[in-house]
């Protein structure tokens, strides 16, 4: 794939621009954050469709509700902690209950805005969108999985929550449609299934690649959506290979690794997992790249956690 590096709030601004090119429905919301969030052209070719609401996201997230009432299709996106935990109450009432056709991106996710310290880190979101009954979780992996993944998050009928992040990303493989439920099989391995969504997918494959010069083969699933989590790939690839680990840039309580671990139990497949995210503490301060490396969340410290987790199960 081309080396070509993209910003992931422009990617998603103008997925949603084109969208609604054809579909007079989608309108757009903010709360001082539609330029940050790649709105700028939205702005310009439907004034009459974007409300800035000002700072005040719990608002924000019940002003979508009711246009979503009227049969418009909200887009709300800004700061990840601030469209979830913020509004949470707002979320659970008036979209989740409701099954409201609204659509909420918390932007810079993770510990994306890394310097700015613990009140601006979202760790907990896909925790706190998993409890709201019928929330759909989107956690695109690469820029082109941004757009398809925009295009299903409108095509579907009822609240979805999609995470994206901001340090500039390159395009990890072709699209293709993001199916709902669904994930890739990025690629065949025996020695463990690897589980990744969002961020962490580029990471992970940089060190499936270098494992592969050492004969280790990992079977490698990247999941552009976290909940309903896809059962069939995840039991099938762990059943063949006995060993999983889940990889996040979340907290592991809570998280992608918990919903792993907890379906994969449901499901009475008992094969040892290891869930490698931010421990449930508050995340240190840094540049993005230190603090990806001091959780070892980049592919040296993925390369590291799996072969260790190899060598110890044997």
């Amino acid at each position: 794939m081309s080396e070509k590096m993209f910003d992931p709030r422009k990617t998603f601004g103008k997925a949603v621009t084109d969208l609604a090119e054809a579909d007079n429905r989608i309108v757009v919301l903010s709360a001082d954050s539609g330029k940050s969030s790649g709105f700028s052209d939205f702005m310009e070719k439907y004034p009459e469709r974007y409300f800035e609401c000002g700072i005040m996201e719990q608002g924000v997230v019940g002003i979508s509700s009711g246009l979503a009432t009227t049969g418009k299709i909200p887009v709300f996106c800004a700061i990840a902690p601030f469209v979830t935990a913020r509004p949470f109450e707002m979320f659970r009432n008036d979209l989740g209950y409701m099954n409201q056709n609204a659509k909420i991106v918390g932007r810079n996710c993770g510990i994306t805005y890394s310097d700015l310290g613990a009140t601006h880190h979202s760790l907990d979101d896909f925790a706190l969108m998993r409890m709201i009954p019928g929330v759909v979780i989107l956690a695109p992996q690469d820029p082109n999985e941004i757009i398809d993944a925009v295009s299903a998050m409108i095509e579907y009928e009822g609240p979805v929550y999609m995470r994206i992040g901001n340090p500039k990303i390159k395009n990890l493989y072709e699209r293709q449609p993001v199916v709902i439920g669904k994930g890739r099989k990025i690629c065949e391995g025996d020695a463990i299934t690897l589980i990744t969504t969002g961020s962490t997918t580029a990471f992970a494959m940089e060190a499936v690649q270098e494992l592969a010069k050492e004969g280790v083969y990992v079977e490698h699933i990247g999941l552009s959506t976290v909940w309903p989590i896809d059962k069939e790939l995840i039991i099938e690839s762990a059943q063949k290979t006995k060993r999983v680990i889940v990889v996040e840039e979340h907290y592991v309580k809570g998280g992608l690794s918990t919903i792993v671990l907890e379906m994969l139990n449901e499901n009475e497949v008992h094969v040892p997992v290891i869930a490698h995210g931010i421990p449930h503490d508050y995340a240190s301060n840094g540049s993005y790249e230190e603090l990806m490396s001091y959780y070892k969340l980049d592919s040296k410290g993925i390369k590291g956690i799996i072969t260790n987790f190899i060598k110890e199960d044997k």
